[in-house]
């Protein structure tokens, strides 16, 4: 069985905060562009702004996520 030492799950853990965080700004620059050119697929220009909406509050809570473990990381590393 492999096990990880806590430096390495944070590690991990910090890539993967980040790299959600990136994700949902490249989610959140299409959204905005297909609000602005009408382009709503096969749903309402509501609905569109409601996925708009909450990829941005997604993006906030793995912002404050991300934030912590970097908080968390450089008051473990003293």
């Amino acid at each position: 069985m492999d096990t990880m030492n806590n430096y390495e799950i944070q590690d991990r853990a910090r890539d993967k905060a980040f790299a959600k965080v990136a994700m949902l700004q490249f989610d959140i620059e299409g959204l905005c562009k297909d609000v602005k050119n009408n382009n709503t697929g096969g749903i309402t220009m509501e609905e569109l702004e409601l996925v708009l909406n909450g990829t941005r509050i997604e993006y906030k809570v793995w912002s404050f996520i991300a934030k912590l473990i970097e908080t968390n990381d450089r008051e473990g590393n003293k």
